[in-house]
């Protein structure tokens, strides 16, 4: 498992946030719409640390006619990060994985029993198109199931096509999706009808996970705004699996 750990001193503005293991970030230095390079992933790094974060699992993106990333593109770029943190003397836990576009490629991938990259033993962050709803769900998720992963549904909160019917969450939760909620889904972000099916999958306990889904210095900002930080402490009252990613 590629992991990292090294000193620093940056402090910590011990504020409140409601998790210290971040299991959805796109920090890894030239690889999608994330970090275009080292310093900026540092200057990320850095501000999630101010954050009160230990650790991160860099997720970026693998779409096959996008981003065509694997193992071999991610590994470098992880290595790269390492030693630019251990440079900088920075202690923070990283790892990489992916997050997995489910197309065409990657449902070919795992016919033919190719590794995927997990964020956590044999969990696999995926995502869905934005603009169609996938007609197979059902399958992708048995077929993920019986390969023996599980599978973690990134923001579903943000595919406007489950809007219409809030309890599809309820069924996607029940097939064994993992759900993942966008922290910054919560504060309308991203518009208020995601900010409405976030709270609705939270207050039917619905999510497992959060996820910063960082790309950039404004989400940054907005992560570390005091009202958005005070809306995420009156909405957690339970524990996440984001605990087990202690690392």
């Amino acid at each position: 498992m590629l992991s990292f750990f090294r000193k620093n001193e940056i402090p910590n503005n011990n504020s409140y946030f409601p998790i210290e293991y971040d299991m959805h970030a796109h920090i890894l230095p030239g690889l999608d719409d994330g970090s275009p390079d080292e310093q900026t992933s540092i200057t990320l790094i850095k501000g999630l640390m101010a954050l009160g974060l230990k650790g991160s699992i860099a997720t970026p993106h693998i779409i096959s006619d996008l981003y065509k990333n694997d193992a071999n593109t991610i590994g470098k770029a992880f290595t790269t990060l390492q030693q630019a943190l251990q440079v900088a003397q920075i202690d923070y836990h990283l790892r990489a994985a992916a997050e997995y576009m489910i197309d065409d490629a990657f449902m070919g991938q795992l016919q033919q029993k190719i590794p995927l990259l997990t964020v956590y033993e044999n969990w696999v962050l995926t995502e869905f198109s934005y603009s169609e709803k996938p007609i197979n769900i059902e399958h992708i998720c048995f077929s993920m199931i019986t390969e023996g992963y599980q599978p973690i549904l990134a923001h579903p909160e943000r595919y406007v096509y489950f809007h219409n019917d809030f309890k599809t969450y309820d069924h996607l939760h029940d097939m064994g999706f993992l759900l993942q909620v966008n922290l910054l889904s919560l504060t309308g972000y991203y518009g208020k009808n995601v900010a409405k099916a976030a709270m609705y999958i939270i207050k039917h306990q619905l999510h497992r996970l959060v996820g910063t889904d960082l790309h950039h210095n404004r989400h940054l900002e907005a992560l570390s705004n005091a009202d958005n930080k005070a809306l995420f402490e009156k909405v957690f009252h339970r524990k996440l699996m984001n605990e087990v990613l202690q690392f």
